[in-house]
């Protein structure tokens, strides 16, 4: 069944430099592990219900299943990648794996 890592992060302190290196350095890292199906990133907007914008940015990564992700995660691409996300990923930022109904 496909999964999905979703990533949130935070609003950075420097925006136009988080974008450089998470455009220019962080997706490439994420293109290259092992298994991904697919891989896609965004900035928000705002919030339509009137909340609080509390999120800056979203990845989505896809999956065949958690054992596929995993085994991504865990080989040098994916080792790679989680390093830099721990190098760049604003405090309070979030991961969260979401099961895909459809």
């Amino acid at each position: 069944m496909t999964v999905k890592l979703v990533v949130l992060y935070t609003h950075p302190a420097d925006p136009a430099a988080f974008d450089e290196h998470y455009l220019g350095v962080h997706g490439p890292l994420v293109q290259a592990i092992p298994g991904l199906q697919r891989f896609e990133t965004g900035r928000f907007e705002g919030a339509l219900d009137g909340g609080e914008h509390s999120w800056y940015r979203i990845a989505e990564l896809y999956f065949a299943d958690r054992s596929t992700m995993d085994a991504g995660f865990a080989s040098p691409e994916g080792q790679a990648t989680a390093a830099d996300y721990g190098n760049i990923a604003p405090a309070g930022s979030r991961m969260f794996v979401e099961t895909v109904d459809g």
